[in-house]
């Protein structure tokens, strides 16, 4: 029986794009090939929220899943830290 691999992420989210969906941005930092600097990547990810309980700016912790549509395979786990904007 082969084991199966939850893979979870944490981003912040960037756009509401509809009911129940939502887009993360994940950053990370990886090392250049031949340089060898410390480079940031970034990537958007979209994901269900079956609650529409995150909103913009919230740190989210999101878990690859059965696909939901033709873009999303990702659902939120948990929200981390919500965003209490400049006022």
């Amino acid at each position: 029986m082969s084991k199966v691999i939850e893979r979870t992420l944490v981003g912040s989210v960037v756009s509401i794009s509809g009911d129940k969906s939502r887009v993360a941005l994940i950053q990370r930092s990886v090392k250049h090939k031949t340089l060898g600097k410390i480079i940031k990547r970034s990537s958007k990810i979209s994901f269900h929220d079956e609650e529409n309980s995150s909103n913009l700016g919230d740190k989210v912790k999101i878990m690859e899943c059965k696909p939901y549509s033709k873009s999303k395979s990702w659902k939120l786990v948990e929200v981390l830290r919500v965003f209490e904007g400049v006022e």
